[in-house]
């Protein structure tokens, strides 16, 4: 079985190009347009990750991973962040709110499968080892 990817992004083109790219590398993705539907969204379709954008509608990204990691059922999957705020103080807020990993847009499409990797080692994508 396909590792389970829950992305949270507002942005059409962007949530397309990170769930295609997921999907072609072998991931099962949900994608997610509202940081308010993300933590029901991650209960019911219990992602091996999740990757958000920070700024986001109606919550930031930094509430939604507060919120995650508030949350006793998912708080230990992993969330990678993938953002525009792309200083040295943005990342270390982005860390210490809880996410284990930080990407700023416009990504390179190497280092974002590449994080995803390292955040789930034991997998390709599927069930095999890599």
């Amino acid at each position: 079985m396909a590792k389970r990817v829950l992305v949270v992004e507002d942005n059409e083109l962007n949530l397309k190009l990170f769930c295609d790219l997921l999907r072609a590398h072998g991931f099962e993705t949900e994608p997610v347009r509202d940081g308010r539907e993300a933590v029901t969204r991650a209960r019911a379709f219990q992602p091996d990750l999740i990757v958000t954008d920070i700024q986001l509608p109606h919550m930031t990204g930094l509430e939604l991973i507060a919120m995650l990691k508030a949350d006793t059922r998912l708080r230990t999957i992993p969330i990678m962040a993938v953002t525009a705020y792309s200083g040295r103080d943005d990342e270390d807020r982005v860390r210490a709110a809880g996410a284990n990993a930080y990407i700023t847009k416009p990504i390179s499409l190497a280092r974002f499968i590449g994080e995803i990797r390292a955040l789930l080692p034991e997998t390709d994508g599927t069930t095999g080892t890599e």
